[in-house]
């Protein structure tokens, strides 16, 4: 996979570049809801350290689902998220920029129209990457929490508009290499704002409409397929599941009663799914101002966390768990990972 993006050798200004003793790389994702940026730098041992990030809800895939295209408001908003993301990028001046865009972008009509203004205007130069490719970057991504004990794993990453689902050997991603095989992987149009769009959460009895969108999504997950063999190693505890999105990290931090978001925390936690249950219980007999004054959750994401946590709770109902790995790490960290090998 070819990056897209800028690359920066020199300041050109005689001034010395602030990153010289540490080269920095950029990894730019442009989604249906968020809009994020991450720049690190390599450690000794091959790892990245974060040097600065970016998050954003933009919502670009707002109403795409009935229309086909991205609204103007909605490419406001993004356009405006990604000034913010090339002001930092040109502050910092990493030496390569990998920018990639999924579901919204994949399957807008103007989607790519919107991209080649922001590379006109802003310099950012992205690359409309494949489901597969997004499931695999994203499976690089997490490499480092999968257990190598493990007979097999899944990676559950929930997005604005899309569900990647990916099945792997741990002990064979873990051995190394960019192009992580997986053994399966599905893309279901279950996204967060997809779904939040047409289930609207009822003022009268939340805990029957939640029972009745699970069951729904659960059904379309299992219509999906994909690896049905491993079904038995799942529901045997000899596999694990590592769920990599907003909808998981929101959870994990409600559930830890942080006053703040700390990825520091959330990062590799161990989260039983009963207490996870429990916490998406509690949220759904919460008004949505009484959600966005969580700091883990904030008012762009109120009207979504029950909906992506119903996602991530149909999941576990056709792929069962005791317990869950959180990930705040996936894509940019694939995409890092990629280009700091190619550069």
């Amino acid at each position: 996979m070819v990056m897209n993006g800028r690359t920066n050798p020199s300041r050109g200004d005689g001034r010395s570049s602030p990153r010289s003793r540490a080269p920095l790389y950029a990894a730019l994702a442009l989604g249906t809801n968020n809009c994020r940026l991450l720049m690190a730098a390599k450690n000794e041992d091959g790892g990245l350290r974060v040097v600065d990030g970016f998050s954003r809800i933009v919502r670009l895939g707002e109403g795409l689902a009935h229309t086909g295209r991205l609204s103007e408001a909605a490419m406001a908003r993004a356009y405006q998220a990604l000034t913010a993301c090339a002001q930092r990028i040109d502050a910092r001046q990493p030496i390569a920029v990998g920018c990639v865009a999924t579901q919204a972008c994949r399957i807008a009509k103007n989607g790519q129209t919107f991209l080649n203004r922001v590379r006109s205007d802003l310099g950012l130069s992205f690359e409309v990457i494949s489901p597969e490719e997004e499931a695999r970057l994203s499976v690089l991504g997490c490499a480092s929490l999968l257990e190598p004990q493990r007979d097999f794993a899944m990676i559950v990453d929930i997005g604005g508009g899309s569900t990647e689902l990916s099945w792997v050997k741990p002990k064979e991603v873990l051995a190394g290499g960019l192009e992580p095989p997986l053994i399966a992987w599905r893309s279901t149009p279950l996204g967060v704002v997809i779904v939040a769009e047409e289930e609207a959460e009822p003022e009268d009895d939340p805990e029957a409409w939640y029972e009745m969108l699970v069951a729904r999504l659960a059904d379309a997950i299992r219509e999906a397929g994909g690896a049905e063999d491993l079904h038995d190693a799942f529901e045997q505890g000899r596999a694990d599941v590592i769920g990599t999105s907003g909808t998981v990290t929101s959870l994990a931090g409600v559930f830890l009663d942080l006053p703040r978001y700390q990825r520091a925390r959330v990062d590799g936690m161990w989260f039983d799914v009963a207490d996870c249950r429990a916490v998406i219980k509690r949220l759904l007999h919460q008004s949505r101002d009484e959600r966005a004054a969580n700091a883990c959750i904030g008012k762009d994401r109120a009207d979504l966390v029950v909906v992506g946590g119903a996602i991530f709770d149909a999941v576990l109902r056709v792929w069962p768990a005791s317990r869950i790995r959180v990930a705040d790490r996936g894509l940019r960290e694939g995409v890092l990972m990629r280009l700091m090998a190619k550069t």
